[in-house]
């Protein structure tokens, strides 16, 4: 397979996975809500490509939730360059991905978060993960959580649940307030030896994380919650908002390559709060 007929091939399954996500949100809101979609463009005076992102705000089940897909091209500004492998002496790039962030009205709901990418230079690799952010301790869950991951990975193989999930716990960290994001999950980049099997890889993590989001949020649909529940989901997305605009390496990516401000900052919280 060429490399184009690999980019064309990745990119129309993120673009499936982006649908097959939203349908699903939407039988979740019961067709009650629906997303309103944006298209965007990189640059409006060359053909570097573009996305679309979809928001959904203030259903019933979602306070927000964005699936953002994009396919871009161009060339890394020179500072940036140097920091990604295989662009030291070669700008150009071609890149395509699908993220996903839902931050939910009932606060026993943990936030979620999703993304896979694939990025061309004079090299190609796949990268992302998932990882999720309660606000109040559940370990059953947790446990649930972790058991589906790993038996997800153990299917493509059997190292890569302990090294992605340790991956994802030290990235997914503050350190100016010395503690994770959530309860972790797996993260990935780099990933690079045989297109085949990676690739089959990053679709299993797709579909998983579509199993992951349905069961957690049918399974608590319906609790109770309070006021002070709330509160606390309030604190929790304040560290949210942190590292997303401090640590996120997807951030700092599209930002730095002329991505679409909006769809970047989708993953945002619709309302945080500090102490």
């Amino acid at each position: 397979m060429n490399l184009e007929t690999k980019k064309d091939v990745v990119s129309n399954w993120f673009k499936t996975l982006q649908n097959a996500f939203c349908n699903d949100i939407r039988k979740l809101e019961k067709n009650k809500f629906n997303f309103k979609s944006t298209s965007w463009i990189r640059n409006d005076k060359k053909d570097e490509g573009g996305g679309e992102y979809r928001i959904l705000q203030n259903g019933n089940v979602f306070e927000k939730v964005g699936v953002n897909f994009s396919k871009v091209y161009g060339k890394f500004p020179k500072k940036f360059q140097k920091n990604i492998p295989g662009a030291e002496k070669d700008s150009r790039f071609w890149a395509s991905g699908i993220s996903v962030v839902m931050h939910m009205k009932n606060p026993l709901i943990p936030a979620m978060h999703f993304n896979t990418r694939y990025i061309c230079t004079t090299q190609e690799w796949f990268g992302g993960g998932m990882d999720v952010t309660p606000s109040k301790k559940d370990l059953t869950e947790k446990k649930n959580f972790h058991n589906i991951l790993r038996n997800m990975c153990n299917r493509h193989n059997k190292s890569y649940y302990k090294k992605y999930k340790k991956w994802c716990d030290e990235y997914f960290y503050l350190p100016h307030r010395k503690e994770q994001r959530g309860i972790g999950g797996i993260f990935f980049d780099y990933q690079k030896n045989n297109f085949e099997k990676d690739f089959k890889f990053v679709r299993d993590v797709g579909v998983t994380f579509q199993l992951i989001f349905n069961k957690i949020i049918n399974k608590k649909i319906k609790k109770k919650w309070s006021i002070k529940d709330k509160e606390i989901q309030y604190i929790k997305r304040g560290r949210y908002a942190e590292f997303n605009l401090l640590y996120d390496r997807g951030t700092k990516f599209g930002l730095q390559t002329g991505g679409n401000v909006e769809g970047i900052l989708m993953s945002m919280p619709p309302l945080a709060k500090w102490k």
